[in-house]
């Protein structure tokens, strides 16, 4: 058969933005990409870099209290201008939307900003009604906010919404215990907002290490921020200019601006991917193999569409290993398992990788370094802020099963404990690194003796079988 294209991507995200340079820059295919907003997708364009840049922005009042415990009288952080602060942002997210184009079209790729979806295993339509062949299509279209489903929902926010706001709220309810709720309290704390957060657990930040997410749970109310843990809301009222919430415990309350952070869902309605024979699981998300492929031979899937890892790193590492794979030659397969991870809260981020220390106890026998102390800088500002590290290492082994690490700069941190951790590093391994004095992470090197040790229990009856 001949086809317009030797891949038609849909989605100009990380995924799908690395897979079509990959495979028309690299491997010289004939590639199309259709995006429906803006290129760069959700972390370029309304995820993590605006992110960041706001929390670098809100971090103005914390250091401007730390400088006065250094001596720095009358040291203050000033008022916050958001006018001033999106104009810049909506500057730099252009410039970048302005670099993945120009790259995509420096390696070949044909871009189409519309939305497209699939008609059969070999066509997209787009929006304009015309159609394309290909004799490869990726689907890489991420995923978008979801909603909880209770009266008055549209009222609330999304996270994508918190980027174009015109002025910051007075009184604002983040809704979630993930990390994009605890982010997004955080910026909007630190930027001056009186911010209230809402959350169904017992503890923010579901499939961290436990104690980090205690820790992680007070921070966030010793920064100012109320937390309200086992509480959700169940019902939005209009309320003048502002949004009236029922919540569980029967209270009622009135805020300028509720935001949901409550998950995400795949993004597959509408794309018609249901008529072609892909599998779509209960949640939406693509059913794919190893190798991104669906039961479609010609359909792959990368990025949170699938819903396997939702990072934007393993989104662009799967998109370039299909690359390889379908137009290079080289069939390379993504690894799911030890993948580092960050959520960007102040002071002290928490970080991880590997088991959680839940998660080793429940896999069988852990030995477990961890320490919990005051750090050099805050503690001599006056604070009482704590810092923890951990290493989950496996008796038998050596091996080092998982690195925790709640402090200042942990994503950085553990970026770099990543490496040998990836490379099946063992607790000797760490033994033997020298350490860097005076740091935060020469914990991660000097722990000597655990502080606990956790034993699966046999039950007798299988002991003496």
């Amino acid at each position: 058969m001949s086809f317009d294209y030797d891949l038609f991507v849909i989605g100009g995200g990380s995924g799908g933005v690395r897979a079509a340079r990959v495979a028309a820059g690299e491997h010289g295919a004939r590639v199309a990409l259709a995006e429906e907003s803006r290129m760069g997708g959700t972390c370029v364009i309304r995820g993590c870099v605006p992110k960041k840049l706001m929390i670098f922005a809100s971090q103005a009042g914390l250091m401007a209290e730390e400088m006065r415990g250094y001596g720095w009288e009358g040291a203050q952080a000033g008022r916050f201008d958001w006018t001033v602060f999106r104009q810049k942002l909506d500057a730099e997210l252009t410039r970048l939307e302005l670099i993945y184009t120009a790259n995509l079209e420096k390696a070949g790729v044909q871009i189409f900003h519309q939305r497209a979806t699939v008609v059969d295993a070999h066509t997209v339509a787009l929006a304009d009604g015309t159609r394309k062949t290909a004799k490869h299509i990726l689907i890489a279209v991420g995923g978008r906010p979801a909603l909880p489903g209770i009266p008055g929902e549209e009222l609330g926010l999304i996270s994508d919404d918190l980027f174009l706001l015109d002025r910051l709220p007075r009184r604002v309810l983040l809704v979630g215990g993930g990390y994009i709720a605890c982010e997004f309290a955080t910026i909007l704390a630190g930027l001056g907002c009186e911010t209230v957060q809402a959350y169904r657990g017992d503890a923010v930040l579901r499939g961290f290490d436990r104690q980090a997410r205690d820790m992680a749970t007070l921070q966030l109310s010793d920064i100012g921020i109320d937390l309200r843990l086992n509480v959700t809301p169940t019902a939005l009222e209009r309320a003048g200019e502002g949004v009236s919430v029922t919540f569980s415990d029967g209270s009622r309350e009135d805020f300028d601006a509720v935001i949901w952070a409550t998950g995400r869902n795949p993004y597959t309605g509408g794309l018609g991917l249901e008529e072609t024979g892909v599998h779509l699981r209960p949640n939406g998300a693509i059913a794919v193999d190893e190798w991104s492929q669906t039961a479609v031979p010609s359909i792959f899937a990368v990025g949170d569409v699938t819903d396997r890892v939702n990072l934007t790193p393993v989104a662009i590492r799967e998109g370039h290993a299909f690359a390889d794979t379908i137009f290079g030659g080289r069939a390379r397969k993504v690894s799911h398992h030890d993948i580092a991870s960050t959520a960007y809260l102040r002071p002290h981020e928490a970080a991880q990788i590997g088991l959680t220390e839940e998660q080793a106890c429940a896999r069988g026998d852990v030995d477990v370094y961890a320490t919990v102390f005051r750090p050099m800088r805050s503690m001599f500002a006056g604070s009482n802020a704590r810092v923890m590290m951990k290493l989950l290492v496996d008796p038998e082994t050596d091996r080092v099963l998982g690195c925790h690490i709640f402090g200042p700069d942990a994503g950085e941190m553990i970026q770099l404990a990543a490496i040998p951790i990836t490379m099946g590093a063992t607790k000797a391994d760490f033994d033997a690194t020298v350490a860097v004095h005076p740091t935060a992470a020469e914990e991660l090197v000097t722990m000597r003796q655990p502080a606990r040790r956790h034993r699966l229990e046999i039950p007798a009856q299988a002991a003496t079988a």
